[in-house]
């Protein structure tokens, strides 16, 4: 702020100071949530205190360890027991003030048992697996929501800082808080450190086709000799492509230039409410087989190589079905899918968003809006980690003022992309709601019957183990239902950053070579661990699955595609407001 703050030298506006900081957060929070997850949650809790009145042998039994635990948290606050607190090894109550300060401690460790009560009282409920799913993902939130790390008046790293600084700190914070309610979001990252096409998605290139919902750049070549099959990523539509492009030393762009290939990647429009009637055959038809035959018409191959990730994996399995079903899969000489779904049998945490009901409210809210907001997206998948996407944040941002580091991941993850509310629909109902994909003749798409099974082309799979949007174990189904060469290749980390390892850093591990057709776990448990990054395995992969080497492209585009703008392209600049 320009004028000077006010120091604080009285305790009590020093509390004040900080009730507001806290109160003002949560008041934000819980409007920018609206009212569906707090339904959702009374709904979970409600059919299990009906499932407990019936039951309540095993409620009393919980409650009953509940009170002699705390009963003897008292006695070791009042030095009249055995003491046997432990240092907590949640992060979150790291600091030596957790540990030291009696009554901090006494404030961690009942907090951390009621966590359990209550968890172990969700765990316990005797409702159906999808009931039962909701009650324990909502209470773990409630749970992270009401940890006293989150509360200025609570936490004495944030008391002490404010002391320390006399009270400049919690000026910062509700400085900080107040930009993030102007932005409607909660900023990750120093946003002022990326810029795109100065310090991200830099590598050299040009749009070279567009339509209302995408462009199609293309790379300039880094090697003097290039494969003849040359590439086309299709990247997730609920995000931007330059995750695969960031800085040079963890662009997947670039290193598939530098290993000989001439790249083309899809650039998807951010749409707005007058695209509201997009659908899933759009996105097939005018967006990944359209961007094929660009590649094909520039380049003159005869065979394409195909990556995706997540639901762009999604889109290209469902465009190969349909080439498939028009005699037309030769086009593809292999597709990768990095961490995508095609059963959608077990989504994973964020089935607890998806049922009728929500899917029916969100559909009635979309006949207004046209778009499904990005911001709400990112808000569901930031709601699955809330302890490090939300309540962290929390903490350093507004109770101790400070300013998030520049990660450009998290540049990214902050800049997210709407969705069409009928592509939304037909995504949520046909994939995660009644998983048609696996069904063959399930669904008809471009005016063809799809069938997965009948796809032939040589596949990569990539999953990551930590993965919690695309869980590992579903994505493997995938395996199954593609009757081409498959490799699965399992990366450690999770739905980024297991990706997103560049081969220069060596970090990490992978598994590879278990043994396809007797399940995820027994695969796993016949894979073979390897140190490093997947993508030199990948690199090799799509070298053997043929290819020649020929003289790289002198120019971008040609007389029918001519470069309309520089790499990034404009599309890609579009942000949410």
């Amino acid at each position: 702020m320009a004028e000077q703050q006010p120091f604080y030298t009285n305790p009590q506006e020093l509390f004040q100071a900080l009730s507001k900081t806290g109160n003002e957060f949560l008041e934000s929070f819980a409007a920018a949530q609206g009212q569906e997850m707090f339904k959702e949650f009374n709904k979970a809790w409600g059919a299990w205190t009906q499932e407990t009145a019936q039951n309540p042998k095993a409620w009393l039994d919980l409650v009953n360890q509940y009170q002699q635990e705390q009963m003897n948290l008292w006695l070791n606050l009042l030095g009249m027991g055995e003491n046997q607190a432990k240092k907590a090894e949640d992060r979150r109550f790291s600091a030596k003030e957790w540990q030291e300060n009696p009554v901090f401690d006494y404030l961690k460790q009942s907090y951390l048992m009621a966590s359990k009560l209550l968890s172990d009282m969700a765990e316990h409920a005797h409702l159906d697996e999808d009931n039962k799913k909701k009650l324990r993902f909502y209470t773990q939130y409630f749970i992270d929501a009401m940890s006293p790390t989150n509360f200025a008046a609570t936490n004495p790293e944030v008391l002490k800082q404010a002391v320390e600084t006399r009270g400049e700190s919690l000026l910062e914070g509700l400085k900080n808080l107040l930009q993030d309610l102007e932005k409607g979001r909660i900023t990750m990252t120093d946003e002022t450190a990326f810029q795109l096409g100065k310090n991200l998605a830099t590598t050299p290139g040009a749009v070279v086709y567009q339509n209302d919902l995408m462009q199609v750049i293309q790379y300039k070549p880094t090697t003097e000799t290039v494969l003849d099959r040359p590439m086309l990523i299709v990247p997730p539509c609920i995000n931007k492509f330059y995750i695969l492009d960031l800085q040079p030393q963890n662009s997947f762009v670039k290193y598939c230039l530098d290993q000989g290939n001439t790249v083309f990647i899809i650039s998807w429009f951010n749409p707005e409410s007058k695209q509201s009637d997009y659908a899933w055959d759009d996105y097939i038809s005018t967006g990944v087989i359209k961007a094929l035959d660009v590649v094909k018409d520039i380049t003159g191959a005869k065979k394409i190589n195909t990556v995706s990730w997540c639901v762009g994996g999604t889109l290209l399995a469902t465009a190969l079905a349909v080439l498939h079903a028009q005699r037309k899969q030769s086009l593809v000489a292999s597709a990768t899918f990095f961490t995508t779904m095609l059963d959608f049998s077990d989504p994973g945490e964020i089935g607890v968003f998806i049922d009728e009901n929500q899917v029916a409210q969100r559909e009635n809210m979309l006949k207004h809006s046209g778009v499904l907001s990005g911001r709400d997206l990112a808000t569901a998948f930031s709601m699955l980690r809330a302890n490090d996407l939300i309540w962290s944040y929390v903490v350093n941002n507004y109770l101790k003022g400070q300013t998030p580091a520049p990660f450009d991941i998290l540049y990214w993850n902050s800049d997210p992309t709407n969705l069409p509310a009928r592509m939304y629909s037909y995504y949520l109902r046909n994939m995660y709601m009644e998983n048609n994909l696996v069904k063959p003749n399930a669904l008809t798409l471009c005016d063809v019957a799809i069938d997965l099974g009948k796809i032939k082309t040589p596949t990569y799979f990539l999953s990551t183990i930590d993965d919690h949007i695309a869980p590992w174990k579903t994505t493997f189904n995938g395996t199954t239902l593609l009757s081409g060469n498959i490799e699965f290749v399992l990366g450690a980390s999770g739905h980024i950053a297991g990706v997103i390892n560049p081969a220069n850093k060596n970090k990490r591990n992978y598994w590879l070579g278990g043994e396809l057709g007797k399940g995820a776990d027994h695969w796993l448990a016949t894979a073979t661990s390897k140190p490093g990054s997947w993508w030199p395995h990948w690199d090799q992969w799509l070298k053997a699955q043929g290819g020649e080497q020929i003289p790289a492209l002198a120019q971008l585009g040609n007389n029918q595609y001519s470069v309309i703008e520089p790499a990034p392209g404009r599309y890609v600049m579009k942000r949410i407001g």
